[in-house]
């Protein structure tokens, strides 16, 4: 399989990283230069850069801008207490995107077992960041393979259903959930993608639609709450969703939304699969329980782009990011080394 994916959603170029700015997407494609770690940490907590394997790999380059900043000092020690800080400044960008934490300690790992001088320590912090994003596109190739091989045979071709965007601009390049679309589309085994447009934010509409107009995948948007008159109806062969954390007994965390899709395909015997890289499984973490929920600005619901949907006044609001899928309601995950039943999850950890 090669990748053929026209979405590269980070870039290492001029010494400096260029991110697409996905809260300009669809209408405008541009790509917003990142050269310190607060530009980075800012581009994650803004969402310029979204999706949990694109948090991590843009986390990694983070630690190496903030290295790069940190100057006079030939003192390792000190130089390992200011890269701390810094992890600590991306570090709560996002709280449920495991690959944020995970990409930050490999990194972290890195600069302290490297016994050598402050300049070789900053090199070696380069080289792990591209090969953390090397490695995710391989993954998620990996994954779009495992995804195929478990997809429903069926003598037509398949209708998959998606929730947010857990495509190339989530991940490195490829994608995780709209990796395995792309590789059923691929072999011929795909007729369309049902994209749910994602409220608050519209990942659905605004980026997974894109992403499928771009490379020629027949798409067809449905708002979040068509989901289960769809499977009524018999549209629905499988559902395919990505993960920003999952728990050791296969709990997942993923967009808000998701849990209510998990439940409506259960009731109508519809599949639901969840695709992600093993570096989002948390083994520390025994249930979805301990899976911390962002909680976003009132703004995204209050308002669709420029136009206020409620009373100005005299309304609250609850705006969780995420929600947790219990682990029975999956089908399987599909990871990178394999699909298994969320209860088997455990077999793969290295």
């Amino acid at each position: 399989m090669t990748f053929s994916s026209q979405v590269n959603p980070i870039i290492w170029q001029d010494d400096m990283v260029y991110l697409v700015d996905q809260t300009l997407l669809p209408h405008q494609y541009t790509l917003k230069s990142i050269k310190t770690a607060q530009e980075m940490a800012n581009a994650i907590k803004t969402m310029v850069v979204r999706g949990a394997p694109a948090i991590g790999v843009s986390a990694a380059y983070g630690i190496y801008l903030g290295a790069r900043e940190i100057e006079h000092t030939e003192d390792r020690e000190l130089f390992l207490k200011n890269l701390e800080k810094i992890a600590q400044i991306l570090g709560k960008t996002r709280p449920t995107a495991v690959n944020l934490f995970w990409a930050i300690e490999r990194v972290m790992k890195v600069a302290k077992e490297t016994v050598a001088d402050v300049d070789t320590i900053k090199k070696k912090l380069l080289l792990e960041a591209q090969k953390i994003q090397q490695e995710d596109i391989e993954t998620c190739l990996a994954i779009g393979k495992e995804g195929l091989a478990i997809l429903p045979k069926t003598p037509e071709k398949l209708t998959i259903l998606t929730h947010c965007n857990a495509g190339a601009l989530a991940t490195a390049g490829y994608g995780t959930a709209l990796g395995v679309i792309r590789s059923a589309w691929s072999a011929g085994r795909l007729k369309r993608v049902f994209a749910d447009e994602t409220r608050p934010r519209l990942q659905g509409a605004k980026l997974t639609t894109w992403e499928c107009v771009q490379e020629g995948i027949d798409v067809t948007l449905i708002t979040d709450n068509m989901a289960a008159h769809c499977m009524k109806q018999g549209m629905i062969n499988a559902v395919v969703v990505g993960a920003d954390r999952i728990a050791a007994n296969g709990d997942t965390a993923n967009k808000i939304g998701t849990y209510g899709l998990a439940v409506v395909s259960k009731m109508h015997n519809v599949p639901f699969f969840v695709a992600a890289p093993l570096s989002t499984v948390d083994f520390s973490l025994a249930t979805g329980e301990q899976i911390p929920i962002e909680e976003r600005n009132n703004s995204e619901i209050s308002y669709v782009g420029e136009t206020l949907i409620c009373p100005e006044q005299g309304v609250d609001f609850y705006n969780p990011a995420f929600d947790v899928t219990n682990a029975d309601l999956i089908t399987a995950i599909i990871t990178e080394k394999g699909s298994v039943k969320p209860s088997e999850l455990l077999t793969l950890k290295g």
